[in-house]
């Protein structure tokens, strides 16, 4: 069915599939943000971290999100600064 470029692009094209694929360029990807955002969770709650329930985790993780709300958190500034995308 997908074998040739024609009918790939019929099938991504469809508006009746409930799939959609989306393709971005790696360096345009906001999932960098989100992973860098787990990355820095990770290391400084849940590593090594000693939770007695799922509450207490759930708290401290509460707690994290705050204080870096609070401290730590700034607008993101896009640097990019190569070719414009051809679409």
């Amino acid at each position: 069915m997908l074998k040739s470029v024609p009918t790939r692009k019929a099938f991504l094209t469809d508006a009746s599939h409930r799939i959609r694929f989306v393709y971005l360029p790696k360096h345009t990807s906001w999932l960098n943000q989100v992973e860098i955002w787990f990355s820095v969770r990770t290391r400084r709650v849940l590593k090594r971290g000693d939770f007695r329930s799922k509450a207490e985790l759930r708290n401290r993780l509460l707690e994290f999100i705050a204080s870096f709300s609070r401290t730590m958190a700034k607008p993101c500034k896009w640097t990019y600064a190569g070719r414009p995308l051809n679409v």
